[in-house]
């Protein structure tokens, strides 16, 4: 079954399409500020979901303090468009990545993760070539065990090497709590700001993280601002952690059925380079709204393999699906584009302006 919005994306974009539903995603953008002001906290999405800087704005519009980046090259992108509150959480390393980091501090306001010594002794030469100090906020691991130092003790003393820093500010720290783990990261965090504070220092940002922690937003006393970043499209993996609906899931990948060589499977047009490999720790590769019983069993590249055997209803070759993906973030980095639409209508595309800038 194809519906009449689908068959006209397939013979004016062609398949496999990303089609974000903007009603939805203005949706998402009001819902989850609404939370970041009624908890009294403030809103720093992450652009790493959209890569956009029309949708960033559309986020600072609606009351967003700043932009997060994972990357200087989507921070690169947001500030020529002229975003200049953001903050990039993660480490940065090297002369090359200093001197770009030194021309956009010149040009805006720029804070910068770290969480070891060796970044932090880089990070003057970035703020030399600005000519102004660079703010700079401790990662802490309360649980997750991916960047972050592990221990309050090493936090206050990664803070001081800062603060004694020629041009660096000791601004603060950043936390990715698990979903669970909040008590955890109450404890670090009130150690190691006692810390701090002990030698002279404060921490002006206490940054937590995760859509996935929609359900903790406000509970670390003492923070001041919070990463969402998935929640602009949403996607399996936040329908099954519990903080968004179908409804809410604002970006589908159309994906035509191009063949049903025997009863109980078929091929999409959607392989491994769409809808990546990247689960989610979900079974299957996507939900098919026309199809939810089916299955993305697997892919190749351009290939993605249809388990039909638990489906009341069977597509027929031709027709074009709507698929839900697990993980929406490294999917949208696969498109050049993302087809917009309101209701029925197609309103036109939107680039993916910070697409594999990675470094």
């Amino acid at each position: 079954m194809t519906t009449t919005l689908a068959a006209k994306i397939a013979r004016e974009y062609g398949t496999p399409c990303a089609v974000i539903d903007m009603d939805k995603v203005e949706r998402n953008i009001a819902r989850i500020q609404k939370a970041c002001d009624d908890a009294g906290i403030a809103n720093r999405p992450h652009v790493k979901t959209h890569k956009n800087p029309t949708i960033a704005k559309m986020q600072i519009a609606a009351g967003a303090k700043g932009i997060t980046c994972q990357k200087l090259g989507e921070a690169e992108i947001m500030v020529n468009a002229g975003i200049d509150d953001i903050l990039i959480s993660y480490n940065l390393l090297g002369e090359e990545k200093m001197a770009r980091l030194g021309a956009l501090q010149a040009k805006a306001n720029m804070t910068v993760a770290a969480d070891n010594s060796t970044v932090v002794a880089g990070l003057p030469k970035a703020a030399a070539a600005s000519g102004r100090p660079l703010s700079v906020v401790v990662e802490c691991d309360t649980g997750r065990q991916r960047a972050g130092v592990e221990t309050p003790a090493e936090a206050i003393a990664l803070a001081q090497e800062i603060a004694a820093s020629k041009g660096l500010q000791f601004a603060g720290f950043m936390l990715y709590p698990t979903e669970t783990g909040w008590a955890d990261a109450q404890k670090f965090y009130d150690e190691a700001l006692a810390g701090v504070r002990a030698h002279g220092l404060d921490a002006k940002i206490v940054s937590t993280g995760g859509t996935p922690n929609l359900k903790n937003l406000g509970k670390l006393k003492g923070g001041t601002e919070h990463r969402f970043g998935t929640y602009i499209y949403n996607d399996r993996m936040q329908v099954a952690a519990g903080v968004a609906t179908w409804d809410d899931c604002a970006l589908h990948i159309y994906s035509t059925v191009v063949s049903r060589a025997a009863p109980e499977r078929g091929i999409l047009d959607a392989g491994s380079k769409t809808l990546t490999t990247d689960t989610g720790g979900l079974d299957g590769h996507g939900l098919i709204l026309e199809h939810p019983e089916a299955k993305i069993a697997r892919f190749a590249e351009e290939h993605g393999f249809l388990d039909l055997s638990r489906s009341n209803t069977r597509p027929n070759v031709g027709d074009v699906v709507r698929v839900v993906p697990n993980h929406v973030c490294v999917v949208v980095n696969m498109m050049d584009e993302v087809v917009m639409v309101r209701g029925e209508e197609i309103i036109g595309t939107l680039p993916v302006a910070a697409r594999g800038k990675l470094r």
